[in-house]
C-alpha cells in the first residue's frame, strides 16, 4: 500500500517538484540541510579543474616566448597563448554534451572518474611538452575527456531542493575561486624552480622542464581526488535519500520512491528541452561565459606585457599572486553574500547587475596602463587594479544566478544531465572562440596601434552593452517568460 502511494506521488510531481517547491506546492521557508559529505566531495571535483587550468596562466606567455614560437616578436605572443587556452574549450565543446547524456544513463560517478583521469594525464603532459604541438595535444586531451563541469551541476541539482539550491550553487563559485587562488599561486611561484629554489631543484631535469613542477602538483591533486571519488562518492539515488532531496509527504514514501524508481532512464529527446525559455537561459549563460573568459585571458596577458606596449610588465610570480588574491576575495564574498543577496534581490536583478560590471572592468585596463606609463605612481596602479578585481568578484554571482535558472527549468531529473550538457556545450563553444579572439585582438591592437593599442577593450565594452538586452529578458521566476510570450 505504501509502495503504491509513493509511486503515485512521484508521478504526480513529474520529478519536478523537488526543484521548485515542497510536496504541497508551497515554497519551503526553512532550508533543507545540505548533504555535507557528498557535496564536499563534489566540491573537490569542482576544485580540480580551475587548479589545473589556471596554474598555466602565470607562465603561459613566458612559455610561448621560451619555445620561440613567435620568432622573438613579443607582440605576437597573444596569438599563440590564446590558441593554447582556447583548445581545451574547443575539444570540450565536441564532447561535453555526450558525457552529460551518458551520465543520465549510466550514472554521474563513472563520467566524473573519466574526466579526472583525463585532466591528470593532460596536465602532466603539458608540463613535459617541449614543442608547440605537444602543448596543443595535451590541451586537446583535457577537453575531449573532461565533461565534469556539466555532470557536477547535474549532480548538485539532484542533491539540493528549492529551499537550499542557492546555498548549494553558491559553493561552486567558491570552489572555482579557491582554485583560481591556488592555481595561479602554484603556477607563478613554482615555475622555474631551479631559479627560485636552486638547492632543492638543482638537477638538470628542472632546467630542461622548468614548468613541470606546477603541472605535476596539479596532476597529483587530481589523482587524490580520483581516489576519493572511487571510495566515497555515492550516486544520487543514495545521496538523495540522505539529503531529503525529494520533498515527498514523509520519509518512508521518499525512500520507497528512490529505491524502486530507476534513476537513469532512457534519454529525453532534445526537442522537449529546447523551449524558447530554456534557450534564453542557455544563451545568457553562453554570453556570460564568453565575456568572462575574455576578461580572464586578457588579465595575465595585460599584466605580462611590457608597459611601453600597453601592459604592466609583471613577472609570473607577481601575476600568480595577484590572481590568487582575486580568488581569496571571491571565495569569501560568494560564501557570505551570494545566498542573502539572491534572497533579497532575486536571481534576475543579481544577474543583470553582475553582468553590467564587465563594462567598468574592461574600461580600467587602458586607464591603468596610462597611469603606469605617464606617472609611474604604482600605488595608483594597484588601487585601480584592486577596484577591477573587486568588480570581477561581483560578476561571478551571475554564474550562480543563471545556473539556478537552468537547473530549475529541467522538466525532470532524467533530463538534468542533458540540459546542463547543452548549456555547457554552448559555454565551451564560446570559450573556445573567446580566448583566441580576445588575445588576437589584443595583439592586433598593439601591432597596428588601433585606438592607441586599446581597441580590444573598446570592442569588449561594446559586446557587453549589446548583449545586456538578453539579460533584461530574463523572468523573475522560471516559467513566467514563456507564459508572457504565449499570452
Amino acid at each position: 500500500m505504501l509502495v503504491v502511494s509513493a509511486s503515485s506521488n512521484s508521478q504526480q510531481h513529474d520529478d519536478r517538484s523537488p526543484l521548485l517547491s515542497n510536496a504541497d506546492g508551497r515554497e519551503l521557508k526553512k532550508p533543507t540541510p545540505l548533504p555535507k559529505g557528498q557535496i564536499m566531495i563534489l566540491m573537490l571535483v569542482a576544485l580540480v579543474e580551475p587548479i589545473a587550468s589556471q596554474c598555466i596562466y602565470p607562465f603561459i606567455n613566458e612559455l610561448v616566448s621560451d619555445l620561440d614560437i613567435t620568432g622573438g616578436d613579443e607582440r605576437a605572443v597573444g596569438y599563440y597563448a590564446g590558441l593554447i587556452e582556447s583548445l581545451f574549450f574547443a575539444t570540450q565543446a565536441l564532447t561535453v554534451f555526450q558525457w552529460s547524456r551518458i551520465s543520465d544513463q549510466i550514472g554521474r560517478k563513472p563520467v566524473l572518474l573519466v574526466g579526472i583521469f583525463g585532466l591528470s594525464l593532460s596536465i602532466l603532459c603539458f608540463g613535459l611538452s617541449k614543442t608547440f604541438a605537444g602543448l596543443v595535444i595535451s590541451r586537446c586531451i583535457t577537453g575531449a575527456l573532461n565533461g565534469n563541469i556539466g555532470v557536477m551541476k547535474s549532480m548538485l541539482g539532484e542533491l539540493t531542493d528549492s529551499s537550499n539550491m542557492a546555498q548549494g550553487f553558491a559553493l561552486m563559485p567558491i570552489m572555482w575561486s579557491l582554485g583560481c587562488t591556488l592555481g595561479p599561486l602554484i603556477g607563478g611561484m613554482l615555475s622555474r624552480p631551479q631559479d627560485h629554489f636552486p638547492r632543492l631543484f638543482g638537477a638538470p631535469f628542472w632546467a630542461e622542464y622548468p614548468y613541470f613542477l606546477p603541472c605535476g602538483i596539479a596532476s597529483a591533486f587530481a589523482v587524490v581526488v580520483f581516489s576519493i571519488i572511487v571510495f566515497f562518492l555515492k550516486e544520487a539515488t543514495t545521496a538523495g535519500h540522505d539529503s531529503h532531496r525529494y520533498d515527498t509527504i514523509n520519509e518512508s514514501s521518499a525512500y520507497l520512491t528512490l529505491s524502486h524508481t530507476p534513476q537513469y532512464d532512457a534519454p529525453v529527446p532534445l526537442r522537449t528541452l529546447l523551449t524558447p525559455e530554456r534557450i534564453l537561459y542557455i544563451v545568457n549563460y553562453g554570453i556570460l561565459a564568453m565575456v568572462e573568459i575574455c576578461m580572464f585571458v586578457l588579465l595575465p596577458l595585460f599584466l605580462s606585457t611590457p608597459i611601453e606596449l600597453g601592459g604592466l610588465g609583471q613577472t609570473p610570480a607577481m601575476i600568480g599572486l595577484w590572481m590568487s588574491g582575486y580568488g581569496i576575495v571571491n571565495s569569501l564574498f560568494q560564501a557570505f553574500f551570494f545566498a542573502p543577496l539572491v534572497s533579497r534581490f532575486g536571481k534576475r536583478t543579481l544577474f543583470r547587475v553582475s553582468y553590467a560590471c564587465f563594462i567598468p572592468i574592461f574600461a580600467i585596463f587602458p586607464v591603468v596602463n596610462c597611469v603606469a606609463r605617464s606617472t609611474g605612481i604604482w600605488w595608483g596602479v594597484w588601487g585601480l587594479m584592486g577596484c577591477q578585481l573587486g568588480l570581477a568578484v561581483v560578476t561571478d554571482m551571475a554564474f550562480s544566478s543563471i545556473l539556478m535558472y537552468i537547473t530549475t527549468s529541467a522538466p525532470s531529473r532524467r533530463s538534468l544531465g542533458a540540459l546542463n550538457g547543452l548549456a555547457q556545450t554552448t559555454a565551451s563553444i564560446v570559450r573556445a572562440i573567446g580566448p583566441a579572439s580576445a588575445t588576437s585582438m589584443f595583439a592586433y591592437s598593439l601591432q597596428h596601434e588601433l585606438l592607441g593599442g586599446y581597441a580590444v577593450y573598446v570592442a569588449m565594452i561594446a559586446i557587453t552593452i549589446v548583449t545586456m538586452k538578453l539579460a533584461s529578458a530574463l523572468p523573475e521566476e522560471v516559467g513566467e517568460w514563456e507564459q508572457k510570450t504565449r499570452a
